[in-house]
């Protein structure tokens, strides 16, 4: 229960008015008539009026008072994160050397008349290689890898591929160089023998070895028909590509793996044949974020005082990287008339620096640059927490990067205005939809934080205390459930829902992966805060297809396709892991799913006067397909959510 807060002045618009009026016969004793219809009496209701409205605005605490207040116990607020994505170089043609697109390069949507365009940093330095084949080898179950190279080099040759057509038989394909992130093109000479399969759907996916595992190449076109005829194959790589010894070769390795197939899906009744195999490297795609780049700026003269604060123009500011930080350059030297220039390190908080330690604080939020103030303690001795820039000395920023929010969640092929020319690039684009940009922290939700991280003491003790840290972790993190092991020799599993700014009805299973920079972003966080002997294996929870089919009446005057819209989306918004659930918080753990719950959320729906039928089943969302009909509860799998799947309204009038 919290404290009641006391009105620093409890008046109302009637209390004003009648001491206005007790003081006129004093003050103006000529004054008689005080009937509400005398202009003066109207006056005085009028600056009552508005003295009740000061006095209002007076017992409410401002915003910015009460960050200072937070401020006071540490508790700041975050700052706005970044959208990401990757972005594809596309080259103008094949290169025979390599093609280098530099770190930083900008890359931003199209200028349009009521908005800015939104601009996306490059993360690193993206190197298209050319590639080139050294080795191919191939393998079936229980037998070695057999070296074909020679064979492929020359003509007239032929590979077979999955000789026994057994899932997990593979080709291997060795490149001398890392192709990591590029786009390559495989130009396949294929004999008449592999047939039986789906052009379209060909059981078989593509994979590189990433230094740990093998991870699944993405497909961009394959006109080959999975080996059935003379094509081309589209690979863009991923982000990391690595070096493994197969055999007798050390290569940087592409895999072309048969795998099951699926129900309803055709397999190969003969092995294909491979007779000539070309690459070449038409482009790549490297990491990206939402962000500006600023420039160096003069922050201001330092005065020599402890506890100095300076301000930078652009804000949110982006997490600094170590090129971007604070520079110091005192004034002139005596003997040799040059300025001196210090480079001063960025820490968390001040609480641990020394009197000459060169360091600085630096807000995300608001833009603000701190010194070291100075403390005197119980007994009057005074200590100086980090050192202070001497007088007179300028204080400049290095540079840095400023963006972040909702607002770079763009989608898929917006980011196509490249705003330096880079030789040999023809185009860039996104080929998915950019995700995890959260805005910065309201006021609001730090009120709610605040008292809550003063009460744990930033301690992970209970689960409770784990959510909530993994909740302070990241910004992007929307939902965290902490399971205690079922077995204490077993570490405790914590379920991650990332933030995502993506509409119900348009929620994909992949738009809620747990990216690797974000799990460990989490174990960082979680690490010098969590007990000695607690263990935590951090995951994203499983995801439970739910499908609706319905057939209800509409009102009088109401368009069917009005009806129908609202309630199929009133379907997805509630079958949400974010924004479902009875509260809107996003499905709740361990809560089945009935069908008078169903019938609820059609029965607020706009436009609906009666259900007429309600059938839901469950279904699976990595195949994409309905299952078993569910006649009256749904029941909730351990550590999972349920997740919408292609609902359907039918409408009557």
């Amino acid at each position: 229960m919290s404290l009641p807060a006391p009105d620093l002045d409890d008046r109302r618009f009637q209390d004003i008015v009648d001491e206005a009026k007790r003081r006129i016969n004093r003050l103006c004793p000529d004054w008689t008539d005080h009937n509400v219809s005398d202009p003066g009496v109207a006056l005085i209701e009028l600056f009552a009026w508005m003295t009740e409205m000061t006095l209002y605005r007076l017992n409410q605490v401002p915003d910015r008072l009460y960050v200072k207040f937070l401020e006071l116990v540490g508790v700041e607020l975050f700052s706005a994160v970044p959208a990401r994505a990757d972005l594809l170089f596309r080259l103008t043609a094949a290169r025979d050397e390599a093609v280098r697109v530099p770190g930083g390069t900008q890359v931003s949507t199209e200028r349009r008349d009521d908005e800015a365009p939104i601009v996306f940093l490059t993360d690193s330095e993206l190197v298209i290689t050319p590639p080139k084949l050294m080795a191919c080898l191939t393998h079936s179950a229980g037998e070695r890898y057999a070296d074909h190279w020679e064979e492929l080099r020359r003509e007239a040759a032929t590979v077979q591929l999955f000789p026994t057509l057994q899932p997990d038989e593979a080709v291997y394909f060795g490149l001398q160089d890392s192709a990591a992130g590029n786009l390559l093109r495989l130009d396949v000479t294929t004999g008449p023998e592999g047939a039986g399969v789906d052009p379209r759907r060909p059981p078989r996916v593509w994979e590189a070895w990433d230094g740990q595992t093998w991870k699944e190449v993405r497909i961009l076109d394959d006109t080959s028909a999975g080996f059935n005829s003379t094509g081309q194959v589209t690979l863009l790589l991923p982000l990391r590509h690595e070096a493994l010894a197969i055999g007798s070769r050390r290569a940087f390795w592409l895999r072309c793996r048969l795998v099951k197939a699926i129900e309803g899906q055709p397999e190969y009744s003969k092995p294909p044949i491979l007779e000539q195999l070309s690459a070449v490297a038409l482009g790549g795609a490297v990491p990206a974020h939402h962000a500006e780049p600023a420039p160096a700026e003069l922050l201001g003269t330092s005065t020599g005082k402890p506890g100095q604060v300076f301000q930078v123009r652009r804000v949110p500011v982006l997490p600094r990287r170590y090129e971007e930080t604070v520079r110091v350059v005192l004034p002139r030297h005596e003997r040799t008339g040059e300025p001196e220039e210090q480079t001063w390190r960025e820490v968390a908080d001040l609480a641990d620096a020394e009197e000459d330690d060169q360091v600085f604080t630096w807000s995300g939020a608001t833009g603000e640059i701190r010194f070291g103030p100075r403390v005197l303690d119980r007994e009057g001795r005074v200590w100086q927490h980090g050192a202070i820039p001497p007088i007179d000395a300028q204080v400049y920023v290095t540079g840095y990067r400023f963006g972040g929010g909702r607002r770079g969640n763009v989608p898929a092929e917006r980011l196509t205005v490249l705003h330096t020319s880079i030789p040999f690039v023809a185009s860039v684009t996104n080929l998915d939809a950019s995700s995890g940009g959260v805005d910065a922290e309201t006021v609001e939700n730090a009120k709610v934080r605040g008292p809550m991280l003063l009460r744990s003491g930033r301690r992970a003790v209970t689960a409770e205390d784990v959510e909530r840290l993994t909740l302070d972790a990241a910004p992007s993190v929307a939902r965290a459930r902490c399971m205690a092991p079922e077995n204490p020799a077993e570490p405790a599993r914590l379920l991650v829902v990332p933030r995502v700014d993506i509409a119900p009805e348009n929620l994909q299973l992949d738009d809620l992966g747990l990216s690797d920079e974000l799990e460990e972003q989490i174990k960082a966080y979680l690490e010098p805060r969590r007990l000695l002997t607690m263990r935590l294996r951090v995951r994203a929870p499983r995801y439970q297809g739910v499908k609706v089919v319905a057939e209800v009446r509409a009102a009088p005057g109401v368009r069917t396709e009005t009806v129908r819209e609202r309630a199929e989306r009133a379907l997805y918004e509630y079958l949400n892991p974010l924004t479902g659930g009875p509260s809107g918080q996003g499905w709740p753990f361990d809560t089945d799913l009935r069908l008078g719950d169903v019938y609820g959320v059609l029965q607020g729906s706009f436009g609906v006067q009666g259900i007429e039928a309600v059938h839901f089943f469950s279904a699976d969302l990595r195949r994409k397909r309905t299952l078993d009909q569910v006649e009256q509860r749904l029941r909730l799998l351990p550590e999972s959510l349920f997740m919408s799947f292609e609902h359907r309204v039918v409408v009557q009038q």
